[in-house]
């Protein structure tokens, strides 16, 4: 799998292959339907895509859709590929499973690869997640999101109450100087 210059890169971090381990053991995904909201380089997608989901990915990053179409061409998988803003451009319809790997550090990004790591000064990527969410579930959707220690977890709960969500710890991992959190947010 190949990553652009300017894309999320999921071999420097733990967080994407936490999510894929997570899935393959705890995900039916056979027909069902499937987002990656923030894919990166796809890596997700490829997973979702190769055990017969129904997949659509978006990105920000132009790059990156771009970088994700080209993973998918490269291993015969399909999905559909979006470039958007959170759900901006994605079309009003439900997942089954939506899977959320999100930036999370108080940051303004100032670029648009910074828009992988950073939130926005008041965390504002969260805001805006939750607030788009809605439409795009039914009620047996299973909305997953990995977080790290190293975020304000607590303000992003916060967050989610505020729009009537809650985030459920279903997993986490400890992984050298770092801690990672699966949440379903419910």
């Amino acid at each position: 799998m190949g990553v652009l210059e300017g894309v999320f890169h999921p071999g420097f971090f733990f967080s994407t292959k936490i999510l894929i381990d997570y899935i393959d053991k705890n995900l039916e995904l056979d027909n069902k339907t499937f987002l990656e909201l923030g894919a990166g380089s796809g890596l997700i997608t490829l997973f979702a895509a190769s055990k017969k989901a129904i997949v659509k990915a978006s990105d920000v990053n132009i790059y990156a859709t771009i970088n994700i179409q080209r993973n998918l061409d490269a291993n015969k998988l399909r999905a559909t590929v979006i470039h958007s803003d959170l759900f901006q451009d994605i079309l009003p319809q439900t997942f089954d499973f939506i899977v959320i790997n999100p930036p999370y550090f108080k940051k303004k990004p100032e670029t648009v690869y910074e828009l992988a790591w950073n939130a926005g000064e008041n965390l504002e990527y969260f805001q805006n997640l939750f607030m788009q969410l809605r439409p795009y579930t039914h009620k047996e959707t299973k909305t997953l999101m990995i977080l790290s220690d190293d975020c304000d977890i607590m303000r992003i709960k916060e967050i989610a109450a505020l729009n009537h969500y809650s985030l459920k710890e279903v997993y986490s991992k400890k992984k050298y100087w770092e801690t990672n959190f699966i949440y379903e947010v419910t």
